[in-house]
């Protein structure tokens, strides 16, 4: 079986490095073009591609502009195609590319479907403080995230996990459902299961007026927006140091309740070791922090040697 991988984020290369340490025979790899990151817009190769440059250099890498045009489909026939797999690749395929292989195209997405149809499945889900979530492999067609669904696994959240550590565990667990799925295929096995549109919850990319932190929130939102977008592209407020301003991010937080109250934004407390800021309601203490042009940093290597607390602007 010929098997052409469509992917470009963290969680597509880990699940495509499983793949092939299982020896699927991936004939090639579409992915996005390099682009600018960061606040530096130094040019950078997704995920996907630097994996294999590192690791499987002979796998060819396919960077289309745009992959649903005539032209990159006579150059993806040369493959000789009987399947496609796509996982957070980035683009909307048209019938003219899913309906090339003559096993179809299957997608690999990190939610529970229907719920969280999407860009960003499990960044909302974090956000929304849900407590659980997991994979779905379903068929692709010309709808968004709509085909039948043929597998689901399931997993527990707890209300410390972040996105990086989301995304690696389930690109791990989307390895052998999609291996599972792979040789129902080859069987004709398959009970594909179509999805309930009463269900469907829509999970829009995350915008960058969205990362910056309203201190007028509750506490437990403010958490839920800094691990479900950490560690990229992260939550972030304003701080004042010293006569400097400052962005902050702010990477790992935790709810706390045994600290007095305090006006939104205010220091409740700021020591050699804690940082708790006031919410509205509730309070926050700041676990994992990244200064603008600094590393980030554990709460207390931070505050090492500050002689003046930083003041949030909030």
């Amino acid at each position: 079986m010929n098997i052409v991988f469509f992917g470009t984020s963290a969680f597509s290369a880990i699940l495509l490095d499983c793949l092939l340490k299982h020896k699927l025979n991936i004939v090639a790899v579409v992915t996005r073009t390099d682009k600018p990151q960061g606040r530096s817009l130094k040019v950078s190769a997704p995920p996907v591609k630097e994996l294999i440059l590192q690791s499987y250099p002979d796998l060819p890498v396919l960077q289309p502009v745009k992959a649903s045009t005539p032209e990159f489909a006579e150059h993806l026939r040369k493959f000789n195609p009987d399947l496609f797999i796509v996982a957070s690749y980035g683009e909307l395929l048209k019938s003219f590319i899913l309906d090339m292989p003559f096993l179809g195209a299957i997608n690999v997405h990190p939610s529970l479907l229907p719920k969280y149809r999407g860009a960003a499945p499990m960044q909302r889900c974090l956000m929304n403080g849900d407590t659980e979530t997991g994979v779905t492999i379903m068929k692709m067609v010309l709808e968004m995230d709509a085909g039948d669904m043929l597998e689901k696994t399931k997993i527990s959240l707890s209300s410390s996990t972040t996105y990086g550590e989301l995304e690696k565990k389930l690109s791990e667990d989307s390895c052998p459902l999609l291996i599972k799925v792979i040789h129902q295929i080859k069987d004709g096995t398959l009970h594909p299961i179509p999805q309930d549109p009463m269900q469907v919850v829509f999970a829009p990319k995350i915008s960058s007026q969205e990362t910056e932190i309203k201190w007028n929130q509750p506490a437990t939102e403010i958490h839920n927006l800094i691990r479900g977008i950490s560690p990229q592209p992260g939550a972030w407020c304003w701080v004042q140091i010293g006569a400097d301003k400052k962005r902050l991010k702010i990477k790992r937080s935790e709810v706390v309740t045994d600290y007095p109250d305090g006006y939104f934004g205010e220091n409740i407390a700021f020591t050699n070791k804690e940082w708790v800021v006031a919410c509205k309601p509730g309070a926050l203490k700041l676990l994992e922090v990244q200064l603008e042009g600094k590393k980030s940093l554990p709460i207390e290597d931070f505050l090492r040697g500050f002689h003046e607390p930083c003041k949030i602007l909030a």
